[in-house]
């Protein structure tokens, strides 16, 4: 990890949690002081909890954050959700580009381009997601892909105030398959060189996220590899024992 960088642990709740998951999060914002020295805590809970839970984060060290936006501002978009509307509710960041959204949805380079732009439009940090599928990596297709969702989903004007970038190897995604540390650090190597290349004055102290089938007990290895500046978790983020756990992995 690099060490002027301050951590950030991010929950991605997919689509779970009805109003009785609030005693989770409570458990979370309890928990979150004896964490705060390490990382920077964020949850992204469905579209529906976020104004709830971002009145109970009020003044504590737990962020709140949306899992996707619509890259339009306002319109004729039946069942979509504006960058604007989920800052409105209480949202400080916002996950695009994720690969259920690019697999699911049938998501593009250049459409989640436009949805980190809209997270900055409406003053939101916006978290990209990119990674390479079993088959891409089977084929030793991964850096090519990864660079790829770079050069398409980052916006020019990206800083390291406005963007996080979370590298997520779909094949590791709620499998419990982790590639080694060895792997990560090449990765997250290959990724910081593009961002400093590209973004020349932040690329450096661009946060990167590693994704995929993090928990308490290997969380502490993952976070102390070199370019690893925290992490974007699913499952495990649900758990309030387990979030907090994996923070504390953070050097």
């Amino acid at each position: 990890m690099t060490d002027a960088i301050r951590p950030l642990i991010a929950g991605n709740w997919k689509m779970n949690g009805l109003k009785a998951a609030a005693a989770e999060f409570d458990a979370m914002l309890n928990g979150a002081a004896e964490v705060a020295g390490k990382a920077d805590l964020l949850v992204c809970p469905p579209a529906t909890l976020i104004a709830a839970f971002s009145d109970k984060a009020r003044g504590k060290a737990v962020g709140v954050g949306a899992q996707d936006c619509h890259p339009k501002p306002s319109g004729a978009h039946t069942g979509d959700v504006a960058a604007e509307m989920l800052v409105d509710a209480g949202a400080t960041a916002i996950i695009v580009g994720h690969s259920e959204r690019r697999a699911d949805h049938g998501e593009g380079d250049a459409l989640i381009r436009h949805k980190a732009e809209a997270a900055w439009r409406a003053g939101a940090v916006a978290i990209v997601c990119i990674g390479e599928t079993q088959a891409q990596r089977d084929a030793g297709q991964t850096l090519d892909i990864l660079r790829g969702q770079l050069h398409g989903s980052l916006p020019e004007g990206s800083t390291a105030a406005n963007l996080v970038v979370a590298y997520e190897p779909v094949w590791a995604i709620g499998t419990g398959l982790t590639p080694t540390s060895q792997d990560v650090e090449q990765i997250h190597g290959f990724i910081r060189e593009l961002l400093t290349s590209r973004f020349k004055a932040d690329g450096a102290a661009i946060r990167l996220l590693y994704g995929g089938s993090v928990k308490p007990s290997n969380a502490a290895e993952l976070m102390a590899v070199k370019n690893v500046n925290g992490a974007l978790i699913g499952g495990a983020s649900l758990k309030a024992a387990d979030f907090l756990a994996i923070a504390k992995g953070c050097p």
